[in-house]
C-alpha cells in the first residue's frame, strides 16, 4: 500500500506538472494534490497509529467514519425501537410534546408485547373522566419538624450544574420551571445567577460543597446560610452520589470551567474539577443527622433531602436507623438508578456501578415503611423517566414524585449526540463554547421546556384516570404488570412483595430478605 501511494504521488504530480507547462489552469490541482500528498507522506514516516502508516492517506478514512459513526447509526441505520440509551420513538414524543405537537400514533405499538421485560397500566372497569382530576396534584414536602414545607409538581427538572450545561441552557430550564410551576434541581455544581431568575429552586449540595465552601474545600456554614435563606430556593439537597458514577464525584473537565464557574463553585481555574468521593461534614450516620439538623436551622426550617444511588443496603439501613434513634428526619430522598446520567463518566461506572431505579425505589420505600417512618419522608424517583408511563410505574413503585434530566435536555434541543463530555454539543446544551452555546436561545427554550413537562404530566395523569385513580397516592404496585418471562406475567406488587409497616424496628420481626442487611447496619459507621 505504501509502495502504491508513492507511485500514485509522483505520477500525479508529473502529469498536473507537464500539463500545467502546457495549461497554466491546471495548476489550481496543484492546490488540491499537493496538500493530500503531503499528508499521505507524513503518514507514512509518523510511528503513533499504525493504519495511517501502513495505508497513507486512505488510512485516514478509518477515523472519519468512526467519528460519524453516532450520526450515522442515528439517522440512518436504527430502527425506532433500537437506539441507547433513548430509542428514536422516545426522542419523538419529547420533542413532539416539547413543541405541542401531537404524539398520538398510528396502526398499533411497534413493541413486541410478547417480549420479556414488556410492561404495561392494569386499567380499570370503572376508569374516572380525566375531567375530574387536578391539572397539576402538588405533593407535599416537608416531615413533622419541616417549618417551610413545599407543594411540588409530580414532575420536575433533574440535579444538571451550570457547567455541565450552558449559561444559556440553564437560563431555559429555570424559566421554564417558572412558567409551569415546578422545581429546577441545580445540580452539585453550585448556585449560579441563572438559577434565580425566578423559577424555584432544590439546591444541591455535593461533597466538594461548591457555592458553600471554605478555601481549602471545606462546609462553610456562613456561605450556607447566605443562599439557603434566598426565596427562590426551596429545598436542600444532600448529595451523596448519582446514577451515572456513584462512589465516584462529580466531573467537570477543566475545558468546561470559565472565570465565571470558577467563581460561582468558589474554585480555581485551570484545572479538571473533580469532587470527592465522600462527604468531610460527617463519617457516621449519627453525625449526617446533626447535619441535617445544622443545615434546616440555617435555612430557615426549608425541606432538607438526599440524593443516592443506592449501593450497600446495609448503608442506607444504617441512615433509617440513625433516624430512628436521633428522632430526626428527612423530608425527602430522590433515588437516582444507575442507568441515570448526563455528564461525563467512566463507561465502568456508567454500566456496572449501582442500583437500577425499580429495584431501588422499592428497597427505599421498604426501608421507610419497615422503620414506620415514611410518612415523614417523600421519594422523588429519577433515571431514564420521560414519559407518563415512567412516572406512572415509579410511583408505582413507592415514589411521590419524579425528576427527568436528559428528557429536559431533549426538550432544550438535545439530540443525542453523545458529546456531554468533549464541550462539543451542537445543540448548545451541555458546552461553554460560546459559538455553540449562542444557538440555545432560552427565550424559545423555555416554552419548550413548561410545554413538555405539562404534557407529561397530562399523560400520567390520563394514565391514571383510565385505572380508576384520582390522585398520585393511589399508584399501589399492583397498578403495573411485568412479562418476566414469554408465558409469565406479574404486578410489581409480586415481583417486589411489600414488607409490613415497622417490621425493621425490632430484630424480631425483620423479613429474612432484610436480615443479612439489618445486622450488618449500624448508626456508627457508613
Amino acid at each position: 500500500m505504501r509502495k502504491a501511494f508513492l507511485v500514485f504521488a509522483v505520477t500525479s504530480l508529473s502529469i498536473i506538472g507537464i500539463l500545467g507547462y502546457v495549461n497554466s489552469k491546471f495548476l489550481l490541482l496543484l492546490l488540491i494534490f499537493v496538500p493530500l500528498i503531503s499528508m499521505g507522506l507524513y503518514d507514512m514516516y509518523q510511528s503513533k497509529h499504525t493504519i495511517r502508516n501502513n495505508f497513507p492517506l486512505l488510512g485516514r478514512m478509518r477515523y472519519l467514519l468512526e467519528e460519524l459513526g453516532p450520526e450515522l447509526r442515528q439517522y440512518f441505520i436504527e430502527t425506532d425501537t433500537d437506539g441507547k440509551p433513548f430509542n428514536r420513538l422516545q426522542r419523538g414524543m419529547i420533542y413532539q410534546r416539547s413543541k405541542n405537537v401531537s404524539s398520538n400514533k398510528p396502526f398499533g405499538t411497534q413493541l413486541d408485547v410478547y417480549d420479556t421485560g414488556y410492561e404495561w397500566i392494569n386499567h380499570s372497569m370503572n376508569a374516572i373522566s380525566f375531567d375530574k382530576l387536578a391539572n397539576n396534584p402538588r405533593v407535599k414536602i416537608g416531615s413533622s419538624q419541616c417549618l417551610k414545607p413545599y407543594h411540588a409538581s409530580m414532575f420536575n427538572i433533574s440535579a444538571m450544574s451550570y457547567g455541565s450545561l450552558s449559561k444559556n441552557a440553564i437560563q431555559a430550564l429555570n424559566a421554564g420551571a417558572k412558567m409551569g410551576d415546578f422545581f429546577h434541581n441545580t445540580g452539585e455544581g453550585g448556585l449560579s445567577p441563572y438559577h434565580l431568575e425566578g423559577g424555584d429552586v432544590v439546591w444541591n449540595i455535593g461533597t466538594g460543597y461548591f457555592s458553600t465552601r471554605t478555601p481549602d474545600g471545606k462546609f462553610s456554614v456562613e456561605e450556607f446560610a447566605k443562599r439557603a435563606t434566598l426565596d427562590n430556593v426551596k429545598m436542600i439537597e444532600i448529595k451523596f452520589s448519582q446514577g451515572a458514577k456513584p462512589g465516584h464525584g462529580g466531573i467537570l473537565p477543566k475545558a468546561k470551567v470559565t472565570d465565571e464557574i470558577a467563581n460561582i463553585r468558589l474554585v480555581s481555574k485551570g484545572q479538571d474539577i473533580i469532587s470527592p468521593p465522600k462527604h468531610s461534614a460527617f463519617s457516621t450516620p449519627l453525625e449526617l443527622m446533626d447535619f441535617v439538623k445544622l443545615l434546616r436551622e440555617n435555612s430557615g426550617g426549608k425541606p432538607i433531602g438526599m440524593k443516592l444511588c443506592v449501593g450497600n443496603k446495609s448503608e442506607f439501613i444504617a441512615i433509617c436507623k440513625a433516624m430512628v434513634e436521633t428522632k430526626t428526619y428527612f423530608d425527602f430522598i430522590t433515588v437516582d438508578g444507575g442507568e441515570g446520567g448526563t455528564g461525563a463518566a467512566p463507561p465502568e461506572y456508567a454500566d456496572h456501578v449501582g442500583m437500577p431505579l425499580r429495584d431501588a425505589i422499592a428497597f427505599v420505600y421498604d426501608c421507610l415503611k419497615g422503620f414506620g417512618i415514611k410518612n415523614e419522608i417523600k421519594i422523588i424517583a429519577s433515571g431514564k423517566v420521560v414519559s407518563g408511563f415512567d412516572i406512572i410505574r415509579t410511583l408505582s413503585l413507592g415514589a411521590d414524585l419524579c425528576n427527568s434530566a436528559r428528557g429536559m435536555m431533549m426538550a432544550l434541543g438535545c439530540i443525542q449526540a453523545l458529546e456531554c463530555h468533549a464541550n462539543t454539543c451542537p445543540t448548545g446544551v451541555a458546552t461553554q463554547d460560546p459559538d455553540l452555546v449562542k444557538g440555545l436561545v432560552p427565550q424559545e427554550k423555555s416554552v419548550r421546556v413548561a410545554q413538555y413537562q405539562k404534557e407529561t404530566v397530562h399523560s400520567a395523569l390520563e394514565l391514571m384516570a383510565s385505572a380508576g385513580l384520582h390522585h398520585p397516592d393511589e399508584v399501589t404496585r399492583d397498578v403495573v404488570s411485568t412479562r418476566v418471562e414469554r408465558n409469565a406475567v406479574e404486578t410489581f406488587a409480586q415481583t417486589f412483595p411489600e414488607i409490613p409497616n415497622g417490621c425493621l424496628l425490632n430484630e424480631e420481626s425483620v423479613p429474612s430478605s432484610f436480615l443479612y442487611f439489618w445486622r450488618k447496619a449500624t448508626v456508627d459507621r457508613f
